[in-house]
């Protein structure tokens, strides 16, 4: 079996991460959705909130499971998990040099590689941040995230 794991705090999910988890989970067995905290993050939508969103917008999907990340190195957690690879999606050159740092630092740790997926250009603009600035605005972001998940911004 081949398991990769897509982390992030997704606070909330949006299109373009669902449209990454989706092109993952055709090229690997498993695509494990890991929802993590960031202590040092604000978070709109508690843990338990971002897992069932996650959950409801990833449902329709083969092959991807949304499970808690929880403390401690990712790079432990994909191997704790069994993974092959890490999946990041990728909007811009500034993601890349984010990036690279650490998938550098999580295949020294435990030969975890990771894996660069190009974001969809329909969505290289998205990030959570933008779309909870826009929404708590008044704007419309009806296009830009599920449905379980504009139901809960508009809660």
């Amino acid at each position: 079996m081949h398991r990769a794991i897509c982390p992030g705090s997704f606070d909330p999910i949006h299109n373009g991460h669902v449209e990454v988890v989706a092109r993952a989970a055709a090229l690997f067995d498993e695509v494990v959705v890991a929802v993590s905290t960031n202590p040092h993050k604000r978070y709109r939508f508690d843990h338990e909130q971002r897992l069932a969103l996650a959950e409801e917008s990833l449902a329709g999907i083969a092959g991807v499971v949304v499970e808690p990340m929880g403390g401690g190195l990712l790079a432990d957690y994909a191997a704790e998990r069994g993974a092959v690879a890490l999946v990041k999606g990728l909007r811009s050159g500034e993601d890349y040099a984010y990036e690279v740092p650490m998938a550098t630092m999580n295949r020294d740790l435990t030969r975890v590689e990771t894996v660069f997926l190009p974001g969809d250009p329909q969505f290289l603009h998205l990030s959570s941040t933008l779309v909870k600035e826009v929404q708590g605005l008044g704007g419309d972001v009806s296009g830009f995230v599920p449905e379980p998940v504009l139901r809960a911004l508009r809660a």
